[in-house]
């Protein structure tokens, strides 16, 4: 069972660039496992090690027929481009229009150290970048262009 909370805008951790990881052990297991419990209960689409204070590059994303793991992730390809409302577990709320790649190719490990590649489309590309900016202490609202109001959250 997890007991990591989810860290909110303004934490230190959050602006800060997380480690690469070089021990695929047991402890990274119950990390991963606590944050997909996490991601689950908080019903987001995805989560990353400094979100839950770890600043290790390690992210989750729930992409509907599964939820990938990826450790020390890297998007390698990036195509066309897409502007659709963002939102982030760490800023309850808050939702703003951003501009990310339509498709994106990202590779990393799994939590055994096994080479892994995924290619994401619309929302997928979009929560794969959202993640993966985390880990260099970077929010969704660098990216907005417009945040939305409470009228059209309504």
């Amino acid at each position: 069972m997890a007991i990591r909370n989810i860290l909110l805008e303004g934490e230190p951790t959050l602006s800060k660039k997380s480690r690469v990881v070089e021990k695929f052990d047991e402890r990274l297991a119950i990390l991963i496992d606590d944050m997909k419990e996490i991601l689950l209960k908080e019903n987001g689409v995805g989560l990353a090690a400094p979100q839950v204070g770890v600043l290790k590059r390690v992210i989750i994303v729930d992409i509907g027929e599964e939820m990938v793991e990826l450790v020390n992730p890297e998007i390698t390809k990036r195509l066309g481009k897409q502007e659709d409302v963002e939102g982030c577990l760490s800023c309850p709320g808050e939702y703003g229009i951003t501009a990310r790649p339509m498709k994106v190719t990202i590779k990393g490990k799994n939590r055994f150290g096994k080479d892994v590649m995924y290619e994401g489309e619309a929302l997928t590309a979009r929560a794969f970048c959202h993640e993966v900016d985390h880990l260099d202490g970077v929010l969704f609202k660098r990216h907005v262009i417009r945040m939305l109001t409470k009228e059209e959250l309504e």
